[in-house]
Order: structure tokens, then C-alpha cells, then sequence
């Protein structure tokens, strides 16, 4: 597999944060928090197959399998922590259950939907610009819209017919991130997923909706960062 992207290697790090992008995105989703983070953390970002420089490979069939693939890509050993947006916190939290990571961070996770089948380029549009976000103005341009639709229907119907199955709650913490306007998740949404762990919960509420950590994104890794920096102590 050819999933994780390390913009800026750090061998002498002891903890790779691993972060997963939302439906349609890319791995390039983070990588600004590269020259970011604090050298013992390092970056690596997930790229989806059938975009960027994975173009030319078919999309991933089902939510499990891109599971299974992303988790075959995980670094066997070492400190991991997992942060995913949207659909990738889906991702990010399905994979927690068959790792060992050390945080886990969901942003914007989204709750069950019924299976969704957009008819036309243009009600897939619509979708999209509810989500709102810097990407749903790119796809005014016809050629961006021509290669990135493909891509974001194949993620939103994967990712609306994923059920999370009960099991066993995790051991490692678990950090929810919401923007306070977003209306895929409330803070009442996001506070059930306490129930998902047994160790420590914690919510954090930046401003702006679906796509606030655009915006927000030094708070986060900050945040991040100061999460995992305990860890340095133990």
C-alpha cells in the first residue's frame, strides 16, 4: 500500500501523529502543521486512492476496506496517535480499534446517515457547499469540478453507508474538535463519543462550522501538541 505521505521526516521523533483528510480531500489537507509541530512529533498525512498523486488508482470499494488498507500502512512500532476530519475520523476510529494509538483525535465526526445517491453533478454540488469549506469555491472552475466530483461522491456514499459497529470501548484518550456552527455535529453529538473510551474525554469547540480548521489550524496543532506532551514525561 502507499498511503502515508511525510512531508517532513523526522527519524529522531518518538511519536508519528497520523492524520486522516474528509471526503474528496488529499493529504495536503495538513501539511502546513509539518513546520508546526514540535520536532518530536512527526507528520504523517493520508492520501486516499483515485486523487492527487494516487489519480490513476481506483477508489477505495467500501469504508472496511479502505480501513483495512490505511491500517496495513500504520507503522508497526513506535508512539502513534491518530487525528482524522469528517469521514476521516470514521477512518481514524476504526482503525483506533485494531491499534495501539496513544490519542485519539476525531474532528467533526458525523453520526449515522442513510445511504445517499446524488443523481446529478449539480445536487452533489449543493451537498458540498452546505459543507461549505475553502474547496467547494474551487469546484466553480469546470475543470477542478471535472476531476474532484468523482472522488467526493464515491467518499460521501462510502462514508453515509458505514454503520460503527458496538464493541468494546478504547483505552487511549479520546479529543472531539467541533466548530461551533457546524450542523453535522453538535456539541451534544460530539459529547457521546465519551462513551467510545475509557480513559479520558475531552471536547474542544473552535469557531466556524464543518471546515473550521481551516481557520484554525495553529489552535489545533497547539492543542494537539499539548495533549500529547505529557506523554513525554512517562
Amino acid at each position: 500500500m502507499n498511503y502515508l505521505r511525510t512531508y517532513r521526516p523526522r527519524p529522531r521523533a518518538w511519536l508519528r501523529l497520523v492524520c486522516l483528510p474528509h471526503a474528496g480531500g488529499a493529504a495536503t489537507a495538513f501539511r502546513s502543521w509539518s513546520d508546526a509541530l514540535p520536532s518530536w512529533i512527526e507528520l504523517s498525512c493520508v492520501q486516499y486512492p483515485g486523487r492527487h498523486d494516487r489519480i490513476g488508482e481506483p477508489f477505495a470499494a467500501d469504508l472496511p476496506t479502505l480501513v483495512n488498507e490505511v491500517v496495513t500502512d500504520l507503522p508497526a512500532d513506535g508512539m502513534l496517535a491518530l487525528f482524522g476530519h469528517s469521514m476521516g475520523a470514521t477512518i481514524a476510529f476504526e482503525a483506533a480499534r485494531r491499534t495501539r494509538p496513544v490519542h485519539l483525535f476525531l474532528s467533526a465526526p458525523g453520526t449515522d446517515r442513510e445511504p445517499l445517491d446524488f443523481a446529478t453533478d449539480e445536487q452533489l454540488l449543493a451537498e458540498v457547499k452546505r459543507f461549505g469549506g475553502a474547496g467547494a469555491s474551487l469546484l466553480d472552475h469546470p475543470e477542478i469540478r471535472r476531476m474532484a466530483l468523482p472522488a467526493i461522491r464515491n467518499d460521501l456514499k462510502m462514508v453515509a453507508a458505514h454503520k460503527i459497529a458496538d464493541g468494546p470501548p478504547l483505552d487511549c484518550p479520546i479529543t472531539v474538535l467541533i466548530g461551533d456552527s457546524d450542523h453535522t455535529c453538535s456539541a451534544a453529538d460530539a459529547k457521546r463519543w465519551a462513551e467510545q473510551t475509557t480513559a479520558e474525554f475531552s471536547l474542544q469547540v473552535f469557531p466556524g462550522g464543518h471546515h473550521y480548521f481551516e481557520d484554525a489550524g495553529i489552535r489545533i496543532v497547539e492543542m494537539v501538541a499539548g495533549k500529547l506532551e505529557p506523554l513525554l514525561r512517562q
